[in-house]
């Protein structure tokens, strides 16, 4: 297994999703970073944390990712990150809404599994 040192910040209010990233991005040498929410997740951003992939999902409590990738982009804490929607929101006025936001592309968590969401990250490098 390569080391990289590529950080990816994963958003997301399910922990057994988050489990399962962490460890699938984990044993193919990323260092993963997890954020159970938007909140947490600018929190991490605000105090230092420069992702090169930031994976986020939409529905989640109070911040969601609409109104997170408002916030990065008005704060300028994108820095040099890659964002990338991992949500079940599927419909095509979502997706536009997320790339407009600021995401570079947008995955559809039921039509893809693990390994194809860590090819995608992947393939930004």
């Amino acid at each position: 297994m390569a080391e990289n040192n590529k950080k990816i910040l994963l958003v997301d209010d399910d922990e057994f999703l988050l489990d399962m990233y962490s460890l699938k991005f984990r044993e193919s040498g990323f260092q993963i970073e997890l954020a159970r929410g938007g909140e947490e997740a600018l929190k991490l951003l605000r105090g230092g944390l420069e992702p090169d992939v930031i994976l986020l999902d939409i529905v989640m409590p109070v911040i969601d990712g609409f109104e997170f990738l408002k916030v990065i982009a008005k704060e300028n804490l994108k820095k040099k990150a890659t964002i990338i929607i991992l949500s079940n929101l599927g419909q095509k006025e979502d997706i536009d809404k997320g790339l407009a936001l600021g995401a570079s592309d947008y995955i559809i968590k039921a039509n893809s599994t693990p390994s194809e969401v860590l090819k995608k990250v992947e393939s930004v490098f």
